[in-house]
C-alpha cells in the first residue's frame, strides 16, 4: 500500500468525494451536494491547504484523509486539522488509518507546524489510544458533542 497525493490522482477525485460525500455530508444533513464535494477535491494541492491523500493498492483507492487549515468554524484559533480520515470498511484492521494519519502528521510537520488537530463526534476513544490530547468539547448547529485533540508535531 502507498500513500499519494490525491491531486497526483485526479482519476479518484470522484471516488474520494463519494467517500466523504456519503460519510460525513449526507450523515450530518449539510446542505453541500455531490458536485460541491467534487469541486472542493478537484481543488486540492500538496504544499498548501487543501491536501488530500489516498491510501492505494493495486490501483484501488482504500482510505483517505485530508489536511485543512480549519475544520471547526467556531474554533478558527487550532491549525491544521487532520480531517475526513475514512477507510472503506472492507479493509479496516489493516493499518490504513494508521497510515493515513503518520502521512498527515509527516506533511504537517514538513509544512512547519508543531501542532495537528481533529474533530470527532464518534471516535474519542480511539484518538486518545493512539496519542492524541484532548482539548476540548464543543457544540456548533449540527452537533452537540463536538471533541477537539491535538497531537505535538515533533
Amino acid at each position: 500500500m502507498n500513500v499519494e497525493y490525491l491531486s497526483n490522482h485526479p482519476e479518484k477525485i470522484e471516488e474520494v468525494s463519494e467517500m466523504v460525500f456519503n460519510e460525513f455530508i449526507v450523515k450530518t444533513g449539510s446542505s453541500k451536494t455531490f458536485e460541491d464535494v467534487v469541486k472542493h477535491f478537484s481543488n486540492t494541492d500538496t504544499h498548501a491547504f487543501r491536501i488530500t491523500f489516498i491510501a492505494l493498492e493495486n490501483g484501488k483507492c482504500l482510505g483517505t484523509v485530508s489536511i485543512f487549515e480549519n475544520d471547526l468554524k467556531i474554533r478558527n484559533k487550532y491549525k491544521p486539522w487532520l480531517a475526513s480520515l475514512y477507510t472503506k470498511p472492507e479493509y479496516h484492521g489493516r493499518g490504513i488509518g494508521q497510515t493515513l494519519i503518520a502521512k498527515t502528521i509527516d506533511v504537517a510537520i514538513e509544512l512547519g507546524f508543531k501542532e495537528l488537530y481533529l474533530r470527532t463526534e464518534n471516535a474519542s476513544d480511539y484518538y486518545r489510544n493512539r496519542g492524541w490530547t484532548y482539548v476540548e468539547t464543543v457544540s456548533d448547529d449540527i452537533y452537540e458533542k463536538i471533541d477537539v485533540f491535538k497531537l505535538k508535531c515533533v
